[in-house]
């Protein structure tokens, strides 16, 4: 072992060009997945927040038969949670926001109809749940924000998808660089591994140090990447909390570590992958 170790510690030393490439190429490639995996973490946050704060409202007519209302609506799959407001308590809750609300109630009566208010599985589904009840006999409106809920959803979807092609196409070419990398080092090589051939080295000997210099590489970049994250990331989550207060920024160490964890592994794993699908690849070419 200490001998391939040696060998591939020379190889990245004779192809450093090649090797530094590959070694940037990496540890951008993992900044940008750790980048994009944050960044989807905050933005599943943000949506798992806006889920549990949407709420649609169905007022009712004079006329309708609110229980009827109540268990029909309980009974639309998209419903988590369903309950019935009457008139006077939702004057009650405007009374809290604008003291004169009673006031006038009191000179031209309550305005507010009977509310039914539903809380949605997934906010994905506000839309649907609207149009359903809508056409319930009895119900004369419904709100649900759709000014805002509709446009922040397929804006923070837009972004997780943006995210996940940018990371995929990343891989891809980091996965090319180093199959470059490691087909120079070995065409640079390729008298010494004929004269290697004929005295009988198996293919295993030969592939070694270069699936060492592959493993090497990726554990550089997966502990550079990480050891810049880390700290670009909470000073970032910093700025955030104190510009935009109720943004759910994710800083737990306990969801943090298995994440970036998990980008240093898939880098140890893309730069050994890389290279043993490479030395397979051009040690037939070569023979």
């Amino acid at each position: 072992m200490r001998y391939h170790l040696r060998q591939a510690l020379l190889a990245m030393r004779g192809n450093v060009t090649a090797t530094l490439a590959t070694l940037m190429t990496m540890t951008l490639t993992l900044l940008m997945l750790g980048f994009v995996l944050l960044l989807t973490l905050n933005v599943n946050r943000t949506i798992a927040q806006l889920e549990s704060q949407v709420e649609v409202a169905a007022f009712l007519r004079e006329d309708a038969q609110d229980e009827a209302l109540l268990a029909q609506v309980r009974t639309i799959p998209q419903v988590r949670e369903a309950r019935l407001v009457s008139r006077e308590a939702v004057l009650t809750e405007m009374t809290q926001d604008s003291p004169f609300a009673r006031d006038a109630a009191g000179l031209v009566g309550n305005p507010y109809p009977d509310t039914l208010r539903m809380r949605v599985a997934r906010v994905e589904d506000t839309r649907t749940v609207a149009a359903q009840v809508s056409a319930l006999p009895g119900v004369e409106d419904v709100e649900y924000g759709a000014g805002y809920v509709d446009p922040t959803v397929k804006t923070l979807s837009a972004v997780r998808l943006a995210g996940y092609v940018l990371v995929g196409l990343l891989l891809l070419g980091t996965l090319f660089n180093i199959l470059n990398a490691v087909r120079v080092a070995m065409y640079a090589r390729r008298d010494e591994i004929s004269v290697m051939r004929l005295l009988g080295a198996t293919r295993g000997f030969i592939r070694m140090p270069h699936v060492l210099e592959g493993l090497l590489v990726g554990a550089v970049a997966a502990a550079l990447a990480v050891a810049i994250l880390t700290p670009a990331y909470l000073s970032l989550t910093d700025r955030v909390q104190q510009l935009a207060p109720v943004f759910p920024v994710v800083r737990d160490a306990g969801t943090l570590a298995p994440l970036l964890g998990g980008v240093a592994c898939l880098g140890i794993l893309v730069g050994l992958l890389g290279s043993v699908f490479a030395t397979r690849r051009y040690l037939q070419e070569l023979e």
